[in-house]
């Protein structure tokens, strides 16, 4: 799931996975961090689900996918669309 918060010139997305779904570690890769896997590594909430936030420029679109423990990926079914290899938002 990704929730927005549109700010003046930035949006705010966080992504977020449900709990206990992939195990183990999950971080967000995408063109915004240079498909660097565990640039942006998900942290547990409260509730159990697992998210982190990325600040992003407005009115631009990027790839990105998750990529879970032993070199599993994973896509977002909640994204704006997907390219056939990568899930898609648009800010």
């Amino acid at each position: 799931m990704l929730e927005r918060t549109r700010r003046k010139n930035r949006t705010e997305i966080t992504f977020v996975l449900a709990a206990g779904h992939p195990a183990g570690e999950v971080s967000v890769v995408g063109d915004f961090n240079d498909w660097r896997p565990g640039a942006h590594p998900m942290a547990e909430r409260p509730d159990g689900t697992r998210a982190v936030t990325v600040t992003l420029p407005v009115n631009e679109r990027h790839g990105f996918r998750y990529l879970a423990h032993g070199g599993r990926w994973l896509d977002e079914d909640g994204a704006d669309g997907h390219d056939g290899r990568n899930s898609l938002l648009h800010t």
